[in-house]
């Protein structure tokens, strides 16, 4: 089951610069982080929508740290889709234009992975922009 989140909790606050970082990197479109009460953090497109987040219960810090960008994945690919632009993030160097890479835990590590080989981009918080292809 899933939580709601303390946007003032130090463990959640570095998961979220962690995933910030990789989102820099390589996206076109950055969000407005906002708390609301009684929903917790959201974050806001350009266009004024937003989406919240969540924080599962029960998991490992890798675990926390992979659902969490997939969370902003889905915040990503929605912005970018509305502003027009390619609706893919973070890109796979493997399959230009092709697919995202997905947010995963390998050897107790949060990763991107090439969702059709398998193949480790880089460590969630790792991503750079020359992996943009």
């Amino acid at each position: 089951m899933d939580a709601l989140v303390d946007v003032n909790d130090p463990e959640f606050a570095a998961a979220l610069e962690t995933v910030f970082h990789d989102l820099r990197a390589q996206s076109a479109v950055q969000p407005e982080l906002r708390e609301n009460p009684g929903y917790g953090p959201m974050l806001y497109a350009p266009d004024g929508s937003g989406q919240g987040l969540t924080q599962p219960r029960g998991t490992t810090a890798p675990d926390r740290l992979a659902d969490l960008a997939d969370q902003i994945q889905e915040w990503a690919v929605e912005a970018l889709w509305t502003e027009g632009v390619a609706a893919v993030w973070p890109h796979c160097p493997e399959h230009p234009n092709s697919h995202p890479l997905r947010a995963t835990v390998v050897e107790e590590a949060a990763v991107w992975a090439c969702p059709k080989s398998g193949a480790v981009v880089a460590r969630i918080g790792e991503l750079d922009s020359r992996s943009l292809t």
